[in-house]
């Protein structure tokens, strides 16, 4: 028998007990828009890099010790000795983030286009659960790394579910798995990250698909061609009749072209960057740290950080419940209508300004000027030109002012931190006895080192620190104090103060 026929045996053997090829023909022969181009690609690349996540992430499973003891040095362990162990970490914090970037692209895209409408509406609730769902996953993720940033961004998250009316204690319980960050809660969410809510996904997944093949792909949006409801479903199937084409070849072609791009792309990032973490070893006692979320939270990150804080509470626990329900009700408010975003400037203006607010919180989180830069004692020398033709008690005011971490909140040279004011030109606006005063009492953000610092370090790290102005600039003086007057002196004669109205 010869080798195709044999094939065709086994395919049709396989087909009578499972039906296998009645199930999935449907969904490569199904109908599509022929002018579905490459703005339709974002959905597959998603579908993509969720794959890659299960593989990578069930990997990963067989090697991770989800303990509180155990789980840092395991990871240490995957990465530096089991072979291409960095890889495959890389691979699958690199795909995490491309996922959401995909998800949040796709969405984005549904939301110009207002693919959302009649019958889809759906289509785009699934997606917004799917959504939750990823940035959960996301999280979750950044936990299992079990450093400093996972230890105090838990702590950050707890105190958040703290604040819940009447129940916060509660909820904070079933977040960690009892009063205090440890091993349980650390099992809870591997628990999560690994079982449920990949289950979660799994089955949004199927149900967002099933919707597709139910109600079909919306085509490109034209001005002038509206979804009435009453008519939209004959007149779509009137179309794809007429104008539709299979999904395989003609739009698949697109998905795998994009998808192999997105997948080059993500192999030289994990190759160049490598994985994400994990950092310090987590430590309760250690205050002195700056945990910073991954990519996806940076923008929340930054939104956070800048609220008031008579309003914290409120805008923490009230506006991720509005978020939900207003993208949640977007397809049944409007259902009908345009959908090209010529003919509605207004969703397009606030996709816009989601979008920049957006990055522009990503950036305030990444640059995070309201947070010291933790290392900035350590690793940012004294400009030399600041030591230059110094005393010996300026030059000991230096050395208190780097081993006293100044530099990790304040900037010399533009190195450092900027939680508090550059010190370039302090001399300028501040008197000896102001900086004395500021240093000892604290004031605003800036704590007060009264009692951690002597008087002998005091002393020398106002005198440093009242050389620092520019060249020609006069240093500051206490309002209303009289400067000294001028002097004229001749050859041979003592210096005498010149009185006003004199020279």
């Amino acid at each position: 028998m010869k080798a195709p026929r044999m094939f065709g045996v086994a395919i049709d053997w396989v087909e009578s007990r499972t039906g296998a090829v009645a199930f999935i023909a449907p969904l490569l022969t199904h109908h599509v828009p022929r002018n579905a181009k490459w703005w339709y690609v974002f959905g597959s690349a998603t579908l993509m890099f969720f794959t890659i996540q299960i593989v990578t992430g069930v990997c990963l499973a067989t090697l991770y010790a989800p303990s509180a003891a155990e789980a840092w040095e395991s990871l240490r362990y995957i990465d530096q000795q089991v072979p291409f162990g960095w890889m495959l970490r890389a691979l699958h914090g690199w795909s995490s983030n491309a996922m959401v970037v995909m998800m949040a692209i796709h969405m984005l895209q549904v939301f110009l286009h207002a693919s959302y409408k009649f019958p889809r509406e759906l289509n785009w609730v699934t997606g917004v659960f799917l959504l939750f769902t990823v940035l959960a996953l996301a999280f979750t993720g950044q936990v299992m790394r079990w450093d400093q940033d996972a230890y105090w961004g838990l702590g950050i998250g707890a105190s958040i579910a703290d604040r819940v009316p009447l129940i916060g204690n509660q909820v904070r319980g079933l977040l960690l798995g009892g009063p205090i960050i440890g091993g349980e809660t650390l099992s809870r969410f591997f628990a999560l990250h690994v079982f449920v809510l990949p289950g979660a996904a799994i089955g949004l997944v199927g149900l967002h698909l099933a919707l597709i093949m139910k109600n079909g792909i919306s085509e490109m949006p034209k001005p002038g061609a509206t979804v009435e409801p009453a008519t939209y479903r004959a007149e779509y199937e009137q179309r794809m009749e007429k104008d539709g084409v299979p999904f395989y070849p003609d739009a698949a072609q697109r998905d795998m072209v994009f998808c192999g791009a997105c997948l080059v792309l993500l192999v030289v990032l994990a190759a160049v960057y490598g994985p994400f973490g994990p950092g310090g070893q987590p430590d309760p006692t250690l205050i002195d740290t700056n945990p910073r979320p991954d990519y996806p939270f940076l923008w929340i990150f930054g939104a956070v950080s800048l609220l008031p804080p008579a309003s914290e509470t409120a805008v923490m626990l009230v506006a991720p419940l509005v978020g939900v329900l207003v993208l949640v009700a977007v397809p049944f408010l409007a259902n009908a209508g345009e959908r090209a975003p010529s003919r509605r400037p207004g969703m397009v203006l606030v996709a816009a300004l989601a979008v920049m607010a957006v990055a522009a919180l990503t950036w305030e989180g990444k640059t995070s000027p309201w947070s010291p830069v933790m290392d900035g004692w350590s690793a940012l020398p004294t400009p030399s030109h600041f030591l230059t033709g110094r005393t010996p008690l300026e030059v000991q005011g230096a050395n208190v002012f780097q081993f006293a971490q100044c530099r990790n909140c304040h900037s010399l040279n533009g190195l450092g931190g900027e939680r508090g004011p550059a010190l370039d030109a302090i001399a300028t606006r501040m008197t000896a006895d102001q900086l004395m005063r500021q240093i000892q009492q604290g004031d605003g953000n800036m704590p007060a080192f009264g009692r951690n610092l002597d008087s002998a370090q005091m002393t020398a790290l106002v005198s440093f620190l009242t050389t620092l102005r520019p060249e020609f600039e006069a240093p500051a003086v206490i309002p209303g104090a009289q400067l000294p007057l001028p002097v004229r002196q001749m050859p041979g004669e003592v210096a005498t103060p010149v009185a006003a109205g004199t020279q």
